[in-house]
């Protein structure tokens, strides 16, 4: 995707991607019909059941060797001396990635946990296309990408989440949050002050990273944003599939 550089030099790297004009415009990933659904308090059990079924496979399969592939890219050298920019900069990297595998465990569970309280069902689904296309791109730039790229792949997922999450909170009245309580968990999971902060730390790393205006890893952030908005869009069900899921 070929775009301009951003108007001022000193403008951040996610607010230039968060301004860009994508294929799959941002609101199609943060207010899909199926949040929309899950904000008002009509999206069907089943159909909840079905998306926590394929977002646990993101969590528990394949958000962990997407983080160890970053954790194993994180260029360390023994050359650098401890109070170097580059030794405190990979240092910072490695905590925020560590931080993510250890919410992840917890959020897998967290999962399981909200299915069996809530009489949701997260076995006996078949994985869904769109899980696989997501899963497959994020081995790919966990594997193939920059570091770098790993971490702005890293941070749209978890952004594209935040903003996701509070929309169905900003329309979620409390007569409709006490008749859908597996939703106000999630909400809760996904809005909290721990995880904001989690995604602006992100955000403040990813804006660190010296990657330049009109450098090829600048395109590529702008390329990587695209895809993780078309990637989180086709993520969310769309109404009536759990039925065709069910019963193929």
């Amino acid at each position: 995707m070929s775009t301009p550089a951003p108007s001022s030099a000193t403008e951040k790297l996610t607010a230039h991607l968060l301004s860009l004009s994508t294929p799959r415009p941002y609101s199609a990933a943060t207010e899909h019909p199926f949040l929309t659904a899950a904000g008002n308090g009509s999206v069907p059990p089943s159909q909840l059941s079905l998306y926590l079924s394929q977002d646990r496979l993101y969590a528990a399969h394949a958000y962990p060797r997407f983080i160890g592939h970053l954790l194993a890219s994180v260029p360390f050298s023994s050359l650098d001396p401890l109070d170097s920019a580059a030794e405190r900069r990979n240092q910072r990297i490695v905590a925020i990635l560590s931080y993510a595998l250890q919410n992840v465990v917890r959020e897998a569970k967290f999962f399981e946990e909200t299915a069996s309280c809530y009489g949701l069902e997260l076995e006996g689904w078949k994985e869904r296309k769109a899980t696989r296309d997501y899963t497959a791109e994020m081995a790919r730039i966990g594997s193939e990408g920059s570091i770098e790229d790993g971490l702005v792949f890293l941070w749209a997922m978890e952004k594209v989440y935040l903003d996701a999450w509070s929309y169905v909170g900003s329309l979620a009245s409390d007569a409709v949050v006490s008749g859908s309580p597996a939703v106000t968990a999630l909400v809760a999971n996904w809005t909290n002050p721990e995880f904001v902060r989690f995604v602006d730390d992100l955000a403040d790393l990813v804006d660190s990273l010296n990657i330049k205006p009109g450098s090829d890893g600048y395109y590529r952030a702008e390329e990587i944003w695209a895809r993780v908005v078309e990637l989180e869009e086709a993520f969310w069900p769309i109404g009536g599939e759990e039925i065709v899921v069910l019963a193929s």
